[in-house]
């Protein structure tokens, strides 16, 4: 069995982390999903609209997806791995060349972003242009 492990805060949820996970999924027979948990977050100064609990039933309730694993420091990569006997390790481009280190440990892919949408762009949406809309509407 060839085992795909990616990480993620996966707030606010789109097609765009959809498309991620079908495509690390494709790459083998199983897929892990490091999540990173609120206090993880909190260290990278992410704040998420959704709790690590709902985050983690969402990604759970997706086909593609076959284990959900808490993220809760940037070290715990190489132990993951490891643990899960992992043989492929899937991140967006947006971060290529920084997980090379891990190529000593199984196969790093770094996978397109889908770029026209991004849980920055529709939370800056929501908040801006959605407040606008809203008001219209009442």
């Amino acid at each position: 069995m060839k085992r795909v492990i990616t990480y993620g805060t996966f707030d606010v949820l789109h097609y765009g982390h959809m498309n991620l996970l079908k495509r690390a999924k494709i790459l083998g027979d199983y897929l892990i999903v490091g999540l990173s948990d609120d206090k993880f977050n909190a260290i990278k100064n992410k704040r998420s609209y959704y709790t690590y609990d709902q985050r983690k039933m969402m990604l759970e309730a997706c086909r593609y997806v076959d284990l959900v694993i808490p993220e809760n420091t940037w070290e715990q990569k190489i132990e993951d791995i490891q643990k899960y006997q992992a043989d492929v390790f899937v991140m967006g481009n947006d971060w290529s060349g920084k997980f090379d280190y891990l190529k000593d440990y199984c196969e790093v892919i770094y996978l397109p972003r889908t770029p026209e949408v991004s849980s920055t762009k529709i939370k800056y949406y929501l908040s801006h242009i959605g407040d606008k809309y809203v008001q219209k509407v009442i």
